[in-house]
């Protein structure tokens, strides 16, 4: 017996075993007058085994009720098994999607508005592309490699949603089968692009990194998920999702070689996710691919941190200025409070 909030779904069995007991009849001799087993007797009783069409001709025969008696009754059986797993997996579906960030999708025009829970859950379903919302725990489908500052239940839905929405814009984009050669042959090319505008790099980025079998989507920050950027493999192509958060672009930077560094080292291809030493691993290299480490210990070293100083070190390296005063500041040798005018906010369309 299976029961929803709405539906009872009673097995013809119930109905057999009532009148085996009306009669005084044991399952082993109703058994051998069905030539069956008892044991697919017992599971027939119980609502174990479908009662096919040749059981029913059985039945009619054996406790002459008609066929189209026991077919129907299975038929009534099996559609209320549906609809009562169909209502229960709505109800705990329903649990599921109060988590996620629905109203910000919205706002950012990723689903559709709904005007009750079921309706939310039917639209969260198509959006992330499974039957039930619970099967989104599946590390076959949310194998995801990323860079955020913090951990939360609600963290963690806003991640699936946000890289959920970078997986259907990337499939936007045609690229070439992934080239990892490549693309480390083409990061002192990247990483010059931080001196240009949004407008001037995101285009020849978006280009390069397409040329390697990567596709680049930018997208809006959700609240309360920490993301700085996502990066996964989806069919042939390997996406990599970066959204500014707070818009400086130091930031941006270090996001977009923390996810390249994923995507080098081969953490996109692993089936548990990326450990805390492939995060550690990732950082490593986008400071020291932005910065190396022989540079920066040569300029700390002269112990001069004047806005001159930065802007003629920043052109040296050939990156733009808010890379170093990003880099000195998270190492505390200046203020937070110092020369954030030199450190350029992003806006994309």
């Amino acid at each position: 017996m299976l029961k929803s909030k709405t539906y009872i779904a009673i097995p013809p069995g119930e109905t057999i075993k009532e009148i085996l007991q009306d009669r005084g009849v044991k399952q082993k001799e109703f058994a051998a007058r069905m030539g069956m087993t008892e044991k697919h007797i017992s599971k027939l009783v119980n609502g174990e085994v479908a009662l096919t069409p040749e059981t029913a001709n059985k039945l009619e025969c054996v406790l002459g009720l008609p066929a189209s008696f026991w077919n129907n009754l299975e038929a009534r059986y099996r559609e209320k098994i549906l609809k009562a797993n169909e209502e229960n997996a709505m109800e705990q579906d329903k649990k599921i999607a109060s988590k996620y960030p629905y109203r910000e999708m919205v706002n950012n025009k990723w689903i559709a508005d709904a005007s009750n829970p079921s309706e939310k859950v039917l639209n969260l379903r198509k959006f992330f592309e499974v039957a039930d919302l619970e099967y989104l725990n599946n590390n076959l489908i949310n194998n995801i490699a990323c860079r955020k500052l913090g951990d939360s239940e609600k963290a963690d839905y806003a991640l699936i949603a946000w890289s959920q929405q970078a997986r259907l814009k990337a499939r936007e984009i045609e690229t070439k089968p992934i080239n990892i050669s490549k693309l480390k042959s083409l990061l002192p090319k990247i990483r010059v692009m931080t001196v240009l505008k949004p407008e001037e790099f995101c285009p020849k980025l978006t280009e390069l990194l397409s040329d390697c079998g990567i596709a680049l989507v930018f997208l809006p920050h959700i609240g309360g998920s920490f993301l700085h950027g996502a990066s996964f493999k989806d069919g042939r192509k390997i996406v990599i999702g970066l959204t500014i958060r707070g818009k400086y672009a130091d930031r941006f930077w270090f996001s977009l070689f923390h996810e390249l560094a994923h995507v080098i080292f081969g953490h996109v291809d692993k089936f548990e996710g990326t450990t805390e030493e492939d995060e550690v691993l990732a950082d490593d290299f986008a400071r020291d691919t932005l910065i190396s480490k022989l540079e920066y210990d040569n300029f700390l070293a002269k112990d001069d941190f004047s806005k001159t100083k930065i802007i003629s070190f920043a052109n040296l390296l050939g990156v733009s200025p808010c890379i170093v005063i990003g880099r000195l500041q998270k190492d505390n040798h200046i203020g937070y409070n110092l020369y954030n005018n030199l450190k350029e906010r992003y806006e994309f369309a």
